[in-house]
């Protein structure tokens, strides 16, 4: 029997992997003349570096995930769950899905091509393929996705290439050697037209889909969550997800059909919990519909393909991936799915929710945090993002270091020689049970709904996401959570990046004469004869033989979704990124600047030398910088008179007083009333927080808002910029 073949073959190489961690080729080291601090002596230390600071509320940092990051992490705490007796590719998978990790098989290197025109795109291909990707990564346009002709197209190549005939697909696989390296192609919400016209023009150039490897793969209800709608039911969909997984598995047994992508999670501000909960009912929900349609669950199983985005935070990243495994073994397990269809197959990429626009260089280090994260935590193949995906397309430039990041990870780095690298890291193995713990609580939650697609059409996905994303907003609006260059760290001399944006009218045109030419030589009776059969029984093998005799896309998608039960709707995910309330509150200065040759003037009332006030100084040309406001420093006045006189003189919209809680008591009182006097129309800001006793003598005294590390910063710009105008 197989199973017990893989049973068997599992067993004799964990045997060997005992033996070998047995060999004792290390000599004895004592570490007796130390003696280990206990936690009460640690803790003791730590308070007296805090000078005060309340212990717990410094040291513990609590996740959107709900989870606590202790201080330490010890091998006494975590003992129950080390992995003592699991070894990497065995078991539930937490570990890895293969033995031999990376040795053998690097991870893919899955460079995203997104030309426009499918010529150009070929030429990216190749050339990425030529620099190190190891994987065709083609990414398409939303008029492709969704089954428009570029013709009809309201915008060509807005996200990717443009690709409407199986003469578009020949050029665009012209040359690829598809049985060396894999194929990527995520297809929307239908893989049948993309996947008839890659297999027809496989077909025109006399080749096969036997031995093409990879994804070109469909997530009907991920589609639906993006866009709020699908143009058939999901049941119409869930048919053709099985006609492909049907053909796929007789005729192209290395390709993948099913992508389940996390991107409409992350892109709302889902926490990773959220996000690969989701993804898992998701998975869930394509088991059911394809065994329902008569594939197996190892059939089934074995179509689904992954993809997560990495976020922020380094070493939940790692956690959630190394969780994810044995929860999806789990599940198949429970269909009655063999060892093999256990394993999962993950796809990453860096998470476009925590990519800015302003200081887009930064983005360049948050990549490169969210490939070794991903890495470490076992992914199969990653894409990693141009610098400047937010703003554009990439270029030669952008795309090279992010291709190169990965190169230098697995030729310079050494990051294929470690088998799961983070094994028995108290602090990972301690987050990844209780990611586990809360991934599968939130599973079963979206399972007690009735599944994934109740759960959307109820709107309790989307309502907890959204509150994820308010308190995400929130921490970023009082700099609690730090976005470089953005909320924190302005680069107040820098220029955006050209838009670069292309010439839609010109590729429109260039596109329509392409497939019109194309079009003119087809026998439109053998195309509409084919077209008739594929939209009689939607089987792929009608699909390939209409676009090979020459049906567009959008007719393709018509055979599939036209007629076939009533379209399905649900509330949207909208995509966000965490920094765009601050690059539109930047962005409106900027403008009006541009306007109207004006900004919000900030008037720094530095009181005493240099060493008094310089460090509220800068704290506070920091925090108003953020808005792109102009802040008139000084080297500090000796007294209120000549401080409220400076400040008459400069016009400003607003003057903040800067010194030490020591000398506010006298200075406030004498000054914020001159201030009103000289600027009645200025709001007045005292640098850091009041103290309750306090308060109310600096209110009465004129003080209108306070700047300090409990400020909410938006807020605060956003009310100079209605005060001066900026806002309607």
């Amino acid at each position: 029997m197989p199973e017990e073949k893989e049973r068997s073959s599992d067993e004799e190489l964990q045997k060997l992997l005992k033996k070998s961690a047995d060999v004792e080729d290390f000599p004895e080291v004592s570490l007796d003349e130390f003696t280990p601090p206990t936690d009460e002596e640690w803790k003791a230390a730590c308070e007296a570096l805090l000078k005060g600071a309340p212990f717990e509320k410094v040291m513990f940092t609590k996740t959107y995930e709900g989870i606590t990051f202790d201080p330490m992490y010890t091998k006494k705490h975590t003992e129950d769950i080390l992995p003592k007796r699991v070894m990497p590719g065995m078991g539930d998978y937490l570990r890895g899905v293969d033995p031999a990790g990376y040795i053998g098989k690097p991870w893919g290197i899955a460079q995203a091509c997104d030309e426009t025109l499918p010529a150009e795109n070929n030429e990216l291909l190749r050339h990425e393929n030529d620099k190190g990707s190891t994987i065709y990564h083609i990414v398409l346009d939303t008029a492709s996705r969704v089954g428009v002709d570029a013709r009809q197209a309201e915008k060509v190549g807005d996200i990717g290439t443009s690709v409407t005939t199986v003469d578009d697909m020949h050029t665009l696989l012209e040359g690829l050697d598809l049985t060396k390296f894999p194929l990527y192609i995520y297809a929307g919400a239908n893989a049948l037209p993309i996947l008839s016209l890659v297999a027809a023009a496989r077909r025109a150039a006399g080749d096969d889909m036997t031995k093409v490897q990879g994804i070109v793969g469909a997530d009907p209800i991920g589609a639906l969550v993006t866009d709020g709608k699908l143009p058939a039911s999901l049941d119409a969909h869930y048919d053709s997800l099985a006609a492909a997984a049907r053909w796929a598995t007789a005729h192209a047994p290395h390709l993948r059909t099913v992508f389940v992508r996390s991107d409409v999670y992350s892109s709302g501000g889902a926490n990773d919990v959220q996000e690969v909960a989701a993804c898992l009912a998701t998975a869930a929900a394509y088991l059911r519909a394809l065994c329902e349609r008569g594939l197996t669950i190892d059939e089934a199983a074995g179509q689904i393909a992954f993809g997560f985005s990495m976020g922020a935070n380094f070493f939940l990243q790692i956690a959630k991936l190394r969780a994810v495994r044995p929860i999806w073994a789990q599940i198949v397990k429970a269909f009655g799915g063999n060892a093999e269809s256990q394993k999962m197959r993950i796809h990453a990429r860096p998470a476009l929710f925590f990519k800015t626009i302003y200081d887009p260089y930064v983005n360049m280090l948050r990549n490169t945090t969210e490939i070794f994260s991903g890495v470490v935590g076992g992914i199969d193949s990653f894409e990693s993002a141009p610098f400047d995906e937010p703003i554009r397309k990439g270029d030669e430039f952008s795309r090279r270091i992010a291709r190169n990041i990965q190169i230098m990870l697995q030729e310079e780095f050494g990051m294929l020689q470690p088998i799961d690298p983070a094994g028995g890291s108290w602090a990972v193995e301690t987050l990844t049970r209780q990611m586990k713990e809360k991934i599968w609580a939130e599973f079963q939650s979206i399972e007690k709904q009735g599944g994934i697609v109740a759960a959307l059409r109820a709107g309790s996905v989307q309502d907890e996401i959204a509150k994820i994303l308010a308190d995400r907003f929130k921490k970023a609006d009082i700099r609690k959570d730090r976005i470089v260059g953005n909320n924190m760290y302005p680069n107040m001399t820098e220029t955006l990046l050209d838009l670069r944006p292309e010439d839609t009218a010109a590729l429109k045109a260039q596109r329509t004469k392409d497939i019109e030419a194309y079009l003119s030589d087809i026998d439109t009776k053998h195309r509409d004869e084919a077209l008739a059969a594929f939209k009689a029984d939607g089987t792929l093998e009608h699909g390939i033989e209409a676009a090979f005799a020459g049906a567009t896309i959008a007719e393709l998608m018509a055979a599939v979704t036209d007629g076939k039960g009533t379209a399905e709707t649900v509330a949207a995910i909208a995509p966000h990124r965490w920094s765009e309330r601050f690059e539109a509150l930047r962005r409106r200065t900027e403008d009006y600047k541009a306007e109207k040759n004006d900004n919000v003037k900030i008037f720094l009332a530095n009181m005493g030398p240099i060493p008094q006030h310089k460090a509220r100084a800068d704290f506070t040309t920091g925090f108003l910088q953020v808005g792109a406001f102009e802040v008139l420093g000084n080297d500090g006045f000796k007294t209120v008179e000549e401080a409220a006189e400076a400040a008459g003189k400069s016009g400003a919209d607003a003057v903040v007083i800067c010194s030490t809680d020591a000398t506010y008591p006298e200075i406030v009182p004498a000054l914020a009333p001159k201030l009103h006097e000289v600027l009645p129309d200025a709001r007045v800001f005292l640098a850091g927080a009041a103290p309750k006793d306090l308060l109310e003598t600096y209110n009465n005294a004129g003080i209108d808002e306070y700047i300090s590390v409990k400020a909410n910063c938006y807020e605060v710009l956003e009310r100079l910029q209605k005060k001066k105008g900026m806002i309607a």
